[in-house]
């Protein structure tokens, strides 16, 4: 038997197992829907968060650590919580970089103007295939993901330590 989630129910153990890929989809979606309909970076970052956040509460930490992430960890002495939070922090932080690189490029391609966080699209036909459209606006919305998915599992991984 996995020596992950043993305090927990089979029931609760089963529906985490079925429920975090739809939530993870459903984030994806809401992410990549983002610029052209509601959705975007902040509330797909809150739903990853609340996914993994759902794995933590069932299967614990070192199941996040070892099988999601592959590190090699005995349950007993496993790597330091912090270090697990320091991943977040970095990804917090290359979310900032991403969302503010969004809108200096975005000053210099923008239909608006000198315009920070100018909105631009660009449009690239891959014939006979598809054609592919970008709007600088996904960029931001991937920092913010990036910012909301880091803040909040730094938070959960320290408090769920304690």
């Amino acid at each position: 038997m996995s020596r992950y989630g043993d305090d927990t129910t089979v029931i609760a153990r089963t529906a985490t197992r079925i429920v975090s890929p739809i939530i993870f989809v459903t984030a994806i979606a809401l992410l990549l829907q983002g610029h052209n309909l509601p959705g975007g970076g902040f509330i797909a970052g809150v739903l990853t968060a609340a996914g993994f956040a759902l794995i933590y509460v069932i299967f614990g930490v070192d199941y996040v650590q070892d099988t999601l992430l592959h590190r090699d960890v005995e349950p007993a002495f496993g790597i330091p919580r912090p270090a697990l939070a320091a991943d977040y922090r970095t990804m917090f932080a290359l979310g900032l970089l991403v969302a503010a690189g969004a809108g200096v490029v975005a000053m210099f391609f923008a239909d608006t103007g000198f315009a920070f966080l100018g909105q631009h699209d660009w449009l690239y036909d891959v014939k006979p295939l598809f054609k592919f459209h970008f709007a600088s606006a996904f960029a931001f919305d991937l920092g913010v993901y990036l910012v909301v998915v880091g803040g909040l599992l730094a938070i959960v991984s320290v408090v769920g330590a304690e």
